[in-house]
């Protein structure tokens, strides 16, 4: 079976599978040429490791089940994306307004702020430069489109 193949037969059974849960959604399917299956479900308001677990378990079962991978040599992993993993989605963004980013442009210039709104095309982050009285808050719209990566960046 063919990579795209594969990651396409994982993704509908993983979204049949959570499709009970409407605040889960996927995010992630990947495949390494040494047939590990990495798998991102994410929720409006988290995911946790019990029903990852569960998730895990039930996708396994099916694909040894019904023969996706004929040699059943597998590895398959389900998770929640880590704080290292960059935002793909829409949802990803609305559910983290409000948190530190980084943004990375297309054309290499970096920006750190607060991730403060979200619409169809795009996101605002807010950069507070200076301090005390020489404070600023400059706003930087951005559109998805011109956007290399934009990853949380947590703040102590």
């Amino acid at each position: 079976m063919l990579n795209l193949e594969l990651i396409e037969a994982v993704k509908q059974r993983v979204e049949a599978l959570i499709g009970g849960d409407p605040s889960l959604f996927l995010v992630e399917v990947r495949i390494k040429p040494t047939l590990n299956i990495k798998v991102y479900v994410d929720g409006d308001q988290g995911v946790s490791v019990d029903r990852l677990i569960q998730f895990n378990r039930a996708l396994y079962r099916q694909l040894v089940e019904e023969g996706v991978l004929p040699d059943g040599e597998f590895s398959l992993e389900l998770s929640s994306p880590g704080l290292d993993e960059p935002l793909k989605l829409h949802r990803q963004y609305v559910k983290n307004i409000g948190r530190s980013v980084e943004v990375l442009t297309l054309e290499g210039q970096k920006i750190s702020g607060k991730l403060t709104g979200v619409t169809d095309t795009g996101f605002v982050v807010e950069e507070v430069k200076g301090k005390g009285k020489k404070q600023e808050i400059k706003s930087h719209p951005f559109t998805f489109e011109e956007i290399k990566s934009t990853t949380i960046q947590i703040t102590f």
